[in-house]
């Protein structure tokens, strides 16, 4: 069984990360980070959101591939991409943003890709999904849908410019 949420609820959850940002970060110089993948295509969405107001934005991609403690992550997408942050990290306000939340374990990953790049002021963690079940001590600053789901279920997040469509479908799967 599973249950699916549209464009309007991805669109929705986008909008809620902008003016949580915009609120809490008050016209401060900050530097939005997408985590590959998916998490870059939230980044960008929420970038767009925020630009239409006069502040210091920037905007950065982060491939976090070889970072990963789950090997079996590389054997089944064995395509590294290139990380592009295009500012200086030392000193930045930098909010890394994901599809989703889960275990902790790819947040833990890029943080330590970022740290690579210098050594920001702050950084903090923008997630379009918390889903919970954290396997480490990792919570978002801003989120944007809350999801409840069991730890064996599966979230499986399609957007526009990755997969052609705005879909978010929750697998409902028992414990083995």
């Amino acid at each position: 069984m599973s249950r699916i949420l549209g464009p309007e609820d991805i669109e929705q959850g986008v909008t809620a990360l902008a003016a949580a940002i915009r609120e809490r970060t008050a016209g401060e110089p900050i530097a939005l980070v997408g985590i590959r993948s998916r998490g870059d295509e939230v980044a960008e969405r929420v970038c767009n959101k925020l630009a239409e107001e006069d502040r210091e934005l920037s905007m950065g991609i982060l491939d976090i591939s070889l970072y990963r403690d789950d090997y079996e992550h590389l054997r089944e997408n064995p395509k590294l991409q290139e990380s592009d942050i295009p500012f200086t990290v030392d000193g930045a306000h930098v909010i890394l943003v994901d599809d989703v939340l889960f275990t902790g374990r790819t947040i833990r990953a890029a943080l330590d890709a970022l740290s690579d790049y210098g050594r920001p002021a702050k950084v903090e963690l923008a997630t379009l999904i918390d889903r919970g079940h954290r396997e480490m001590p990792i919570q978002p600053d801003y989120t944007g849908i809350l999801l409840e789901t069991s730890r064996h279920d599966h979230v499986l997040v399609s957007l526009e410019a990755t997969d052609g469509e705005d879909k978010i479908e929750i697998v409902e799967r028992k414990p083995e």
